[in-house]
């Protein structure tokens, strides 16, 4: 009895093993289906971009925007979207002034099962231009794309890699006062922290956006010779009265008053098509450190003439002479100190 009782034990304990089994197989197997019937995540809709810069026709720094001509060609899959018409350019200016065309009147079919469409944009374009360094600034001019219905989750920009660069321009375009660079093209994301009313987001929504990239530099020879040949001339002649006799009185006053009103009207037709900034340019500084000299050498005609009865001349020539060296050593060394703070 004894046997029976053990040989059942062992079977019962072996039907409970073998149904623990049986359940955990049972699991496994449903989670393996589980997963298997759950649909893939559904990829972005990634489309190619490309741009042709056909011509910068205006640069504006006084409005901080430009005119430009250019193409837009976009390849995609996906036959329910068109790029090309939700396409927003989002540093347009004046967008009531721009003119958009469509080459095709419908997406082309690609050998590679691709769709095609190429637009041409004219219009003005913004960015703000740091100007601190003017006359010698390096300029970049943006076209940002974006998609003004489709988020990332939906559409993802990708750079066009058929032709030798994404982004090409008119090699025969002249742009007065600048040379043109290599032009970049540039992917990123944007994110809006807002959803724009829609009770259909819970949080901000996020774009794919493509940035192109132009850059732009002014000869350095040529602008030097144009500003501050000026201030140099204005400055030597202002240095003159330091050999005039102390006993002129009224015309050494005379050349440096003149000197200072001829500085402040060149300073004000110089700036004349520069924006408004709350920070000093190159120029300002330059234009501050000529102010000082005038105002001291004004300040020593001043002096020496008052002195002219009371002292000799060949000492008061002595003193020009001294006070020169100095006014032009600190002038040296502030231009020193402005342009190496400036680069």
């Amino acid at each position: 009895m004894r046997l029976i009782r053990d040989v059942s034990d062992v079977i019962s304990n072996t039907s409970v093993l073998l149904l623990a089994v049986v359940v955990l197989c049972a699991g496994l197997s449903f989670s393996v289906f589980a997963q298997e019937a759950q649909p893939p995540a559904k990829e972005p809709e990634r489309v190619t971009i490309g741009i042709h810069v056909n011509d910068i026709q205006e640069i504006d720094l006084k409005t901080h925007s430009y005119r430009l001509d250019f193409y837009v060609w976009f390849r995609w899959k996906n036959p329910e979207i068109n790029p090309a018409k939700s396409v927003e350019f989002m540093n347009s200016f004046e967008p009531e002034n721009h003119v958009r065309t469509s080459l095709y009147e419908e997406p082309q079919k690609m050998p590679d099962g691709s769709l095609y469409m190429i637009i041409r944009e004219r219009g003005k374009f913004s960015s703000k231009f740091p100007l601190q360094q003017y006359p010698f600034d390096k300029q970049k001019l943006f076209i940002l794309v974006e998609d003004s219905v489709y988020g990332s989750d939906a559409l993802v920009y990708t750079p066009d890699k058929t032709t030798a660069s994404p982004i090409t321009i008119n090699k025969d375009i002249n742009v007065p006062g600048f040379e043109v660079g290599t032009p970049a093209l540039t992917m990123g994301m944007f994110f809006y922290d807002t959803t724009f009313g829609d009770l259909n987001f819970d949080g901000g929504t996020q774009y794919s956006r493509a940035y192109f990239t132009v850059p732009l530099e002014r000869p350095q020879l040529s602008m030097a010779v144009k500003i501050f040949l000026p201030i140099l001339l204005i400055l030597v002649c202002t240095a003159m009265v330091f050999f005039v006799h102390p006993v002129y009185v009224e015309g050494r006053l005379g050349v440096v008053i003149t000197a200072l009103l001829t500085l402040v009207a060149l300073q004000l037709t110089s700036t004349s098509s520069l924006p408004d900034v709350d920070y000093l340019l190159l120029t300002d500084k330059v234009y501050l450190l000529a102010y000082l000299f005038i105002i001291v050498t004004l300040w020593h005609v001043v002096r020496t003439s008052a002195r002219a009865k009371a002292e000799s001349f060949d000492r008061l020539l002595r003193s020009n002479i001294y006070a020169l060296l100095l006014v032009v050593a600190l002038l040296g060394a502030g231009c020193f100190v402005i342009f190496y703070t400036s680069f």
